[in-house]
């Protein structure tokens, strides 16, 4: 049978099923199987070798020949075509800019990408057929007046209430070269601002599907949304205390008392939580539309369903994860849109920026034989990063990497910041793997890269200037100190900002991102609780996660342990926070650090919808509230300082270091003690030391004449003593048992503990 015939015979069948009453298709062994869907995937690409399609009556009707399965002569059926359906929309060529669907001149602008596709349909469905896929219209783009270059476009008027889009792509499915083509599949528009298919979050599909059909709503003159005169807040970068938060996560937990919990109204709910600790700009995990049902699977251990709730799995850079909103599709799932605007202008009412967690660097579709939902099939070869034979260059490590060189692609991931900017005035970015934003050509022939034979390595520095006036994060540097090893030159280093990996290329100490813990990976409580890692809740034999941890359990693994364990790993906290404060460079907190969240050890808790990643308000209650305390003092401290948050790298004008005598620092490998001091504006001078060694010591402070040093931190002494605040009742008399130390410039530190000293005025002198 030719591949004519059998794409008939395909369209046939297919027509039959719909037409003829109780008709079963006949059943397909494998291979014609395979040959039968591989010609239908190319149905509509012209075939050289295939003979030509003759007569009127091709045009007409549809002709199969089919042998009996008695084994009869062919026999020929014929099959009117239906009358073709009166249109519901008047149609135009349209324009090729800008891309997606846009409001223009009483009607809606479609434009979109695709080099290699033989042809492209618009897709308009209405909201209550999308799941069963049913679309009410299929506009095919004529190549002669819908195409302009590479953008296929058309302009439609009509009634579009109701009404959801996407595309059908026809090409070469020819996965050797690179093409995808499944014209079976109605795609997700790369531009399309908002996605709906589920509204609600972790439910399934129709028949328990986990992928059902996603869409587009059709913009309407009614998306509009109150601003208020909201405007960025513009804190200098240095100013900033960053607090790595999940949006669902934050609230979902029943202790929460949320009325929207795991959603954006929720998080605005609890603004108030993050303005005590002195937090002023919040770093969202992903939130643009992904799949939390990607790893859907019973999981035995705990009795519940894995989830994807990181969300590090993008399905559409423009759109907001609408199973974050209360709203859910609500509103055509514009709702979401809203909800997610009303969240940035709330937080910006409170003095809190919104950053946002975007990877750039992989998509949701796998590889070659992962989903195709839209890039993919709509054009892989310029989206992804391939291989000579069609494979899926993994550099990302999940499936895919995303071709961030190519012109159209950065073209594309500029206008998704620059769209997030404006429209929806988010504050900054963080780039989950950024490096590969930056990945040169030496791999690959420079066409699938770049698109053109041109060498141009340099080309991706253009991502960063046209945003620079937003905080822009492709880099982290973990600041974590080594209280077992005693790297007191690597401590030291970091509570600088790290001038030997920033100061050479001209950045600034605010180009540090610091941070003890952040999602993937331990809690602070956990940090000091584990010396390994305990994912078998994850149902993986406790094989996935990392196992280089810097972590110390302070002498006992697990929870329960004796008191003195329990007091250590309180001391070991207060330690860690207080060093990430009193550094050089922007501090990040991971949320549920500041009341010691733990997760029982697991580093790796992407999978889980549960008590594990939810925020326990409870718990921040209880008595964690005393370290919860300590946090927000901690916090506040460093924003009262001037010389914590510097637009230089200090110098000995401004710091100078000690050892346990004055000016006399030991940057020895096996010294477990650093100490500075620091001039500030503010405070007049600052005394900061961390002992981290299991022995005490008495350390001999610097001499300034005509003043005194007063203690106020010191995480060796018991809640509220740690941080001698003005609400410590008697705080005169506390600090004066200090006097026979301080008196002659003498100050104790137990074991594993850090302090801060303010210097003041001797009015005993």
């Amino acid at each position: 049978m030719s591949a004519n015939s059998q794409s008939a015979f395909a369209h046939m069948e297919l027509l039959r099923s719909s037409l003829i009453p109780n008709y079963r298709a006949p059943k397909l062994t494998a291979k014609r199987y395979l040959h039968h869907r591989e010609n239908e995937l190319n149905f509509g690409i012209p075939n050289h070798s295939s003979s030509k399609n003759t007569g009127a009556t091709a045009k007409r009707c549809a002709i199969v020949n089919r042998a009996s399965e008695r084994g009869d002569a062919d026999t020929a059926v014929v099959v009117e075509k239906p009358p073709p359906k009166p249109r519901l929309f008047k149609v135009f060529p349209g324009r090729p800019t800008p891309f997606g669907a846009t409001l223009r001149d009483g009607g809606v602008n479609f434009a979109v990408y695709s080099h290699n596709a033989a042809l492209i349909s618009l897709c308009l469905i209405r909201l209550r057929d999308l799941l069963e896929k049913r679309v009410a219209e299929e506009i095919a783009l004529n190549p002669l007046i819908n195409k302009t270059g590479d953008v296929w476009h058309v302009f439609v008027k009509g009634d579009f209430e109701d009404m959801a889009y996407g595309y059908r792509v026809k090409g070469s499915f020819s996965p050797e070269d690179g093409f995808y083509f499944d014209s079976s599949k109605i795609l997700v528009d790369p531009y399309a601002k908002a996605v709906m298919s589920r509204g609600e979050y972790g439910a399934l599909g129709l028949d328990d599907d986990c992928w059902p059909q996603m869409a587009s709503p059709v913009p309407s003159i009614k998306d509009e949304f109150d601003w208020e005169g909201d405007l960025p807040l513009k804190h200098p970068q240095k100013d900033l205390i960053i607090y790595e938060m999940h949006v669902r996560g934050f609230t979902r937990h029943e202790s929460s008392d949320a009325k929207f919990p795991g959603t954006y109204r929720g998080l605005v709910e609890k603004l108030e939580h993050l303005k005590k600790i002195g937090v002023n700009c919040i770093e969202l995990m992903p939130c643009h539309e992904f799949n939390e049902l990607e790893y859907y699977s019973y999981n035995s251990v705990l009795g519940d369903y894995k989830m994807n709730f990181w969300g590090y799995s993008t399905i559409n850079y423009f759109s907001p994860m609408a199973r974050y909103s209360s709203a859910g599709i609500g509103n055509y799932g514009l709702g979401a849109v809203n909800e997610f605007k009303y969240l940035v202008r709330e937080a910006h009412k409170q003095g809190i920026e919104v950053i946002m967690d975007v990877v750039f660097n992989h998509t949701a579709e796998g590889n070659e034989n992962g989903l195709t939902l839209s890039f993919k099939g709509i054009e892989s070869s310029v989206f992804y990063m391939l291989a000579p034979k069609g494979e899926f260059y993994n550099y990302s490590g999940c499936g895919n990497t995303f071709n961030c060189n190519h012109p159209v692609v950065r073209q594309f991931i500029l206008d998704s910041l620059r769209y997030w900017v404006t429209e929806m005035h988010v504050d900054g970015f963080r780039f989950d793997l950024a490096s590969i934003l930056t990945r040169s050509s030496c791999l690959w022939d420079a066409v699938n890269v770049y698109g053109s034979a041109v060498e141009a390595y340099s080309r991706s520095m253009g991502l960063w200037r046209p945003l620079s006036s937003r905080k822009l994060s492709p880099l982290g540097y973990l600041v974590r100190m080594e209280w077992q090893d005693g790297f007191s030159g690597a401590l030291a280093e970091g509570l600088c900002g790290s001038p030997n990996l920033y100061q050479k290329g001209g950045r600034k100490p605010w180009s540090s991102i610091n941070f003890v813990c952040a999602h993937d990976g331990f809690t602070l409580a956990d940090l000091v609780t584990y010396n390994d890692k305990h994912n078998s809740s994850n149902g993986e034999d406790n094989k996935d996660g990392e196992n280089h941890n810097n972590s110390w359990n302070c002498g006992q693994e697990g929870e329960f342990v004796r008191i003195s364990v329990k007091k250590l790993r309180s001391r070991q906290m207060r330690n860690f926070f207080l060093c990430l404060m009193v550094s050089q460079g922007v501090p990040m907190i991971y949320m549920g650090d500041e009341y010691g969240h733990t997760k029982g050890g697991n580093n790796n808790t992407y999978c889980h919808d549960n008590f594990i990643n939810y925020f326990r308000w409870d718990k921040m209650e209880e008595a964690s509230s005393d370290f919860f305390r300590f946090c927000s003092l901690a916090v506040n401290f460093r924003r009262e300082c001037e010389s914590l948050g510097l637009d230089e790298f200090p110098t000995a004008k401004r710091l100078q270091w000690h050892g346990h005598a004055p000016g006399v620092p030991d940057w020895s490998d096996t010294s477990r003690f650093v100490a500075f001091t620091l001039i500030d504006t503010v405070k007049r001078e600052l005394y900061i030391a961390f002992n981290a060694s299991h022995v005490a010591v008495v350390v001999a402070l610097p001499e300034r004449p005509g003043y005194k040093w007063e203690p106020l931190v010191d995480t060796g002494k018991p809640a509220p003593y740690d941080f001698l605040a003005n609400d410590i009742p008697n705080r005169e008399a506390v600090i004066q048992q200090y006097a026979h130390f301080l008196d002659n410039n003498l100050y104790p530190m137990i074991s594993y503990s850090s302090i801060v000293l303010t210097l003041s005025l001797d009015l005993t002198s």
